[in-house]
Order: structure tokens, then C-alpha cells, then sequence
């Protein structure tokens, strides 16, 4: 270990923090867009008082997530319905019910503050087969009830390009398929393509009793940008068309070519895969690996998020890490999350260090960067918050030519605290 230590602190590369112009949408009240988008959506024509309907709510940390659920249940209340809440998460948390309505909890939805039941419940039942492609779970509670609203976050998927990629069909297929659906659609993924989410999803459309589905597409600042309830009949057409909007929302690290990158915190709250591939730039699948903009030599990890209840799931795609993380993780639950979505290369730990300062050291030694000044050095909080990154001064000319880039502070060393860990992200910020 001693002989890594070739790289006194000041030896690093001056760092500032940046500040980036991302797309900011005009602030919403969320709750009269969702009241809106319902009674646009939904007639009453199609639902008697007293009918039950499950509210599935997937296991992302999304913006004000509570209160769109919250707001959602309130006015199936106010038709007469009687919703409850169903976690529609496939194997995060371990596949367990416990876990799951644990996640939700944390994300501040509950039978206490949403005033329905929570229902937590990993059966399903198999309704049907794509053609011989796959078989079709879904959850047997959300089945049970008169009708099934689905909310989710509609974005661009961390591992495939399709028409169809992360939104309210993969809720339906993979969320509410449970442990049993999540393992079934990634497995026949690899031969038929993660094109068989919208087939199955218009199975699911045609076959159950789908109210609708709430899509939420964010800003480049994480927010809510737009809200749509959408009847079953359009859903799939009208996601596709969303997951446009989201593609160009979508923030990004705007550097091509980077040495070091340094990444505070991965978790399930932030990506599915912990750190999301369209800001990484690298993602390691059995349905192929690629490396696309912006390219990066060595990925740092320095902590898992504190709202993944233990899930590292993603760990794999970095270079180095520190054994605080690799202490932090609940390797079930991890292992779990991997091993159902056919990527174990996510879940694989990487070399990992007892401080940040020798696994910058590491990274130093292995990025192929002909001096330490000369190192081309991004540190981000993670990829979900990137109005503010941080830099080395090699990327001064570049940052400056950019008019959607600010510098907000002065060149610095970087600072390490006395048992050689960087300082908090959030104490650098101006």
C-alpha cells in the first residue's frame, strides 16, 4: 500500500467548481397539473364509486415523488374509488416485501401520509406469452383490484436505444412483474432485444385493467418539467414521443475527453444502475459493453447514497472505490438486483482503497495521463445533480469557450481532510 503513495496532495491538479446553464422548466403546481392531467384522462364514465384501484409506485428518487402520489391518490378519492398504494419495483430491495415498502417509506409514502393502504406483495401471476418469447407475471394484488394506475419517471434506459426505454411500459412489464417478471424479461432481453418491453407492455394495455399512467419527465435540474396522465389507448405512443422531451432535459458532463472521474455517491435512488451510462459514458452488459460521450479512462466511486437502502448495484462500473462503501453495502440486496436484471458485471467490486487520496493515487497511476497537472480531472455529486461539477485547470480553455458553462470559484488545490478523504461536495459548492 505504501508504495502507491508516490503523490503528495499538492501534486493533484487545481480544481474549480463550474457551474452549467441546464434546461430549467417554469416551476410547476403540482398539484393542480395533476389534477388536471387526471380529469382530462380519466371520464367517469369508466369507473363506479366503491371500485379499487392500485397506484403503482416504482423505487426512484424522484422529485417531489410524495406529493405527485399523494395529489394522485386524493383525486381517485374524490371520483369515489378506493386506491391503495402497490411498490412496482421488480427486485429491488432484495425481492422482498419488507424491503420495498421499506423504500417507499423512505421516499415519504406511506399508509400514514397518503392515507390508503400500502400492500407489498412479491406474488404474481403469469397472464400470457409474447409468441413463445416470454412469459408475462404481473403482480396479483394490482390484478385484484377494478383498475391499475402506474407513475413513474419516463427517461432515457442506462443499457439499450429504443423507442420504448425506462418509463410507465417498463413499469408494467418489469416493476409490476415482481422478482419473477424482472428475471423473465431481462433474461429473454439478451436473445429478442429489450424491444419485447413494448410488446409485452401492449399485452399488459390490452389485457388489464389499466386506468392510465402517469409520466413524469424532469429537467436537466432534476425537476419536474412535465406531468401527463395518459388513457391506455394513446399510452404507448404519447410515452414515445416523451421520451424525446427527456432525452434532450437529459444533463450531461459537457467535456468529450476525461482522465478521472470523480463520483461522490451512486445509489438506486439516483439510477437504476447506480450511475447513469448516458453521464458515465460506460456501461458493461451481456447485451453488449460500450463507451460513448463523454469518454472516461478511470471511474472513482467515493460513497454509496444513503436512500439506496444498501443497494450498490452499479459498482461494478467503476475502477476503484473505498472500503467504506464496500462496508456500506447490503451484498443481498445488491447481488439480488444484478443477478435479476442478467448483469452480475454491475454488482462485481472493484479494487478498493481505505481513503479517496489512495484511490486517487490509483487512478493517477493507471489513467495514462503524462503528468499530474496534465490530468484531466471531473468530480460530480452524482449523476443526477450536475448544475454544479467540479474540474481540474486542464479543462480551463475548453470551460471557458462553452457559454453555457460558468466558472463560480477560484483555482484550488485539492483539499483533503487528515485521514486523506476528500471533503464534502456540498461545503465546496459557492
Amino acid at each position: 500500500m505504501n508504495a502507491m503513495n508516490s503523490y503528495d496532495p499538492l501534486s493533484f491538479p487545481s480544481m474549480a467548481m463550474i457551474q452549467q446553464d441546464l434546461f430549467r422548466a417554469p416551476e410547476m403546481d403540482i398539484q393542480r397539473r395533476i389534477w388536471e392531467t387526471l380529469q382530462g384522462c380519466i371520464q367517469k364514465k369508466q369507473v363506479t364509486s366503491g371500485e379499487s384501484v392500485a397506484v403503482a409506485v416504482g423505487s426512484r428518487g424522484i422529485y417531489h415523488l410524495d406529493r405527485i402520489v399523494k395529489e394522485t391518490v386524493c383525486f381517485l378519492l374524490h371520483l369515489g374509488l378506493k386506491p391503495i398504494i402497490v411498490p412496482a419495483m421488480g427486485s429491488h430491495g432484495g425481492g422482498t416485501s419488507e424491503s420495498q415498502e421499506s423504500l417507499l417509506k423512505s421516499y415519504g409514502i406511506s399508509q400514514s401520509s397518503m392515507g390508503v393502504p400500502v400492500v407489498s406483495d412479491m406474488d404474481v401471476k403469469e397472464i400470457g406469452t409474447l409468441d413463445g418469447k416470454a412469459r408475462i407475471f404481473f403482480s396479483a394484488v394490482a390484478l385484484s383490484c377494478d383498475h391499475i394506475v402506474a407513475i413513474n419517471r419516463i427517461k432515457p434506459h442506462t443499457k439499450f436505444r429504443a423507442e420504448i426505454e425506462s418509463g410507465i411500459c417498463k413499469m408494467l412489464v418489469v416493476g409490476l412483474g415482481k422478482k419473477h417478471g424482472a428475471v423473465e424479461i431481462h433474461n429473454k432481453a439478451v436473445h429478442y432485444s429489450f424491444g419485447i418491453i413494448e410488446e409485452a407492455a401492449n399485452f399488459i394495455l390490452n389485457n388489464c385493467n389499466i386506468l392510465c399512467g402517469v409520466g413524469i419527465v424532469e429537467d436537466g435540474y432534476g425537476k419536474p418539467a412535465h406531468i401527463e396522465a395518459m388513457p391506455p389507448d394513446i399510452l404507448i405512443n404519447r410515452e414515445k414521443t416523451l421520451l424525446q422531451k427527456a432525452n434532450q432535459y437529459l444533463a450531461r458532463i459537457p467535456f468529450p475527453e476525461i482522465d478521472i472521474l470523480i463520483i461522490d455517491h451512486i445509489g438506486k435512488d439516483i439510477s437504476g444502475i447506480g450511475m447513469d451510462s448516458n453521464v458515465t459514458g460506460r456501461h458493461r452488459d451481456i447485451t453488449g459493453d460500450f463507451q460513448i460521450f463523454p469518454r472516461v479512462k478511470r471511474i472513482f466511486v467515493r460513497d454509496l447514497s444513503p436512500n439506496s437502502d444498501g443497494n450498490g448495484n452499479g459498482i461494478g462500473l467503476a475502477d476503484f472505490t473505498t472500503k467504506r462503501l464496500v462496508d456500506a453495502l447490503d451484498l443481498k440486496k445488491t447481488y439480488t438486483n444484478s443477478i435479476a436484471a442478467i448483469s452480475p458485471e454491475k454488482a462485481a467490486i472493484p479494487i478498493y482503497l481505505e481513503s479517496d487520496l489512495l484511490a486517487l493515487e490509483a487512478c493517477m497511476q493507471t489513467c495514462g495521463a503524462q503528468s499530474a497537472d496534465s490530468a484531466r480531472i471531473v468530480r460530480i455529486q452524482n449523476t443526477k445533480d450536475l448544475e454544479y461539477i467540479q474540474i481540474s485547470k486542464t479543462f480551463e480553455k475548453e470551460a471557458t469557450e462553452k457559454n453555457t458553462v460558468h466558472l463560480v470559484t477560484s483555482w484550488q488545490p485539492m483539499q483533503f481532510s487528515a485521514d486523506g478523504n476528500l471533503f464534502d461536495f456540498t461545503s465546496l459548492l459557492p
